[in-house]
């Protein structure tokens, strides 16, 4: 099912009604303003953390549908809810198209999850190409040859491999996907995309719903949010990076991934950051982004959406840590907040001015 984040009470029904108390000078909202976003599961439970703490430190409340980055995109683009989120960032020719900005609010990893019995977390080694053929279905066991060569030492159980995917338009698996692209090239008959036609498995409504179904079944084989690994007890498999190096998942692994991308030569923010250089570098390591409309039929609201995000540029890095999400580093919110001029309401101004930082 759908994962749902609600902070505060019922949803708003009509975004024009959620900025009715907002401050005037365009410099953020009062208390007791509501705004309703929705898409990628991959920062819900981070967003749910900033709702919590910013509704008690400036009254604005968050109601956040963790519907998949695919239903962000299609409901921001009908102008349903205030914002959409996705894991895909839309190209800059895209975003144009339907008037949309999009900008990054944390970098994470995607990381294999296994329910093997006795296995500890990291301890099951995999590249890139094997990783396909489990995907593709061509290894049919934990003890396959070629999953045993990588793994000396490690009791690989006779079990068969139930491959677990989205089964919803996914940012998730956009970054999953864009990674067995770039590293297997049997995986060029499946593709890199946010909903692909899978040639084996069962499928799961979000990560949540990845992460329940692999573990509820021996011998399943999923890839959620790392949060989502963590917060389930879930073993996750160490994989082999662009240096060659195996690695396992962790918050340094996504920033060392992160760390050479130049956002000054990503166009709207669009920047993967799949396999890159680095000995201690994640593979499978992205940005979550946020989508508005550059002009705003409200102003009142985007200037609520707006602060949100500044408040958790600002206030919300200790959260983001806690779930072994990245921050931005500072040149990349002043970035960002330099970006917010483009989006304006009726009068053409724009509806957030962001303090002094």
């Amino acid at each position: 099912m759908f994962r749902k984040i609600v902070i505060g009470v019922a949803a708003c029904l009509a975004l024009t009604a959620c900025g009715q108390n907002q401050k005037a000078d365009g410099k953020g909202p009062a208390a007791g303003v509501q705004i309703v976003g929705a898409g990628a599961s991959f920062p819900a439970p981070l967003y749910a953390k900033w709702a919590e703490a910013q509704k008690a430190d400036t009254g604005l409340t968050l109601n956040y549908q963790a519907i998949g980055s695919g239903g962000g995109i299609k409901q921001i683009k009908a102008k349903t809810v205030a914002f959409g989120a996705s894991d895909k960032p839309l190209k800059p020719e895209d975003l144009d198209a339907d008037g949309l900005a999009q900008f990054p609010t944390v970098i994470g990893g995607v990381v294999p999850i296994v329910n093997l019995p006795d296995l500890q977390p990291g301890q099951l080694k995999l590249t890139g190409p094997v990783l396909a053929d489990i995907f593709l279905g061509k290894l049919k066991k934990w003890n396959d040859p070629a999953i045993a060569a990588l793994n000396a030492g490690v009791k690989l159980p006779n079990l068969p491999i139930t491959v677990v995917h989205r089964s919803d338009g996914s940012g998730t698996s956009f970054l999953f996907t864009s990674y067995l692209t770039a590293v297997a090239p049997q995986w060029a008959s499946v593709g890199a995309s946010d909903a692909v036609k899978w040639p084996t498995g069962q499928g799961g409504k979000g990560n949540d719903g990845v992460s329940g179904y692999v573990k509820q079944t021996l011998g399943a084989i999923g890839y959620v949010e790392y949060a989502f690994a963590k917060q389930n007890g879930l073993p996750y498999a160490s994989l082999q990076n662009a240096d060659g190096q195996f690695v396992a998942p962790t918050a340094e692994a996504f920033a060392a991934a992160a760390a050479g991308a130049d956002w000054t030569k990503a166009p709207s923010f669009y920047q993967l950051l799949i396999n890159q250089p680095g000995a201690g570098s994640w593979p499978i390591t992205g940005a979550t982004f946020i989508l508005v409309h550059k002009s705003q039929s409200d102003a009142a609201t985007g200037r609520a959406v707006l602060s949100f995000f500044d408040w958790a540029y600002n206030k919300g890095d200790a959260a983001a840590g806690e779930l072994a999400y990245v921050p931005l580093p500072p040149a990349l919110k002043a970035q960002v907040r330099q970006s917010w001029a483009t989006i304006v309401g009726p009068d053409g101004k724009p509806v957030y001015t962001p303090a002094a930082q």
